[in-house]
């Protein structure tokens, strides 16, 4: 005979069962978009708390006393995945999940900078990010039937190199990496990689020149 008992204890064996599912499923889901190379998915299937985590810390370092540098480090140590404390990093900041932004050491992240980190963001040492730059790991389907869902995003991983200095709103793409010593200019669009120790600018971002001892500014006109 069924009892009230059993059919309880039942429904709690069924809901353990889907929690577990789930967990299960966000752990495959996160290690996935963790991971060094390009996805296509459906991004209802990505964990909605781990991007509310990212939001509510934003939130917070966004509205932080600007005095209160303790706190900042706090909140960005629990944000990123990879931070130091020689990183620099002004408000307003936006970031997908945080988890997936790697710092190799000094880096100034100027006012106004956006990450979308759905792949993994690598940068480097002595990295000057200029503001209002976007990293845009984060894409959609070209072909609009599948676009006009909204669910659907590509996305690809973004390396910034060591010594790079990425000019005043400018937008890197997912999968390009930013070689070492480079500039990119102002305003510019980076849809391809770029080699180390050249400027590059322009929409779409190209190669101008390489970088030489002729740009280097003269000792004598530092005035302090």
């Amino acid at each position: 005979m069924v009892t009230s008992a059993g059919i309880e204890r039942g429904a709690m064996v069924a809901v353990l069962w889907f929690y577990c599912y789930l967990c299960n499923t966000m752990i495959d889901i996160i290690a996935r978009i963790k991971e060094q190379r390009p996805f296509a998915g459906n991004a209802m299937h990505i964990p909605r708390q781990a991007q509310a985590r990212a939001r509510q810390l934003c939130w917070e370092f966004n509205r932080c006393d600007p005095s209160d540098t303790v706190r900042q480090h706090d909140l960005l140590m629990r944000l990123f995945g990879t931070y130091h404390g020689s990183v620099y990093l002004m408000p307003q900041f936006h970031c997908d999940f945080g988890f997936n932004i790697h710092f190799k050491g000094f880096a100034l992240v100027n006012y106004n900078c956006v990450m979308l980190d759905t792949s993994p963001i690598n940068i480097g040492r002595s990295v000057l990010l200029g503001p209002g730059v976007v990293l845009a790991c984060a894409g959609h389907p070209l072909e609009p039937e599948q676009r006009k869902s909204g669910a659907y995003e590509t996305s690809a991983p973004i390396t910034i190199e060591d010594n790079v200095w990425i000019g005043a709103n400018a937008t890197v793409c997912g999968g390009v990496t930013i070689g070492e010593g480079s500039v990119i200019g102002a305003g510019s669009v980076v849809t391809k990689s770029v080699p180390a120790g050249v400027l590059a600018a322009g929409v779409p971002c190209r190669v101008l020149r390489p970088l030489t001892e002729a740009d280097k500014i003269d000792p004598s006109q530092f005035e302090f």
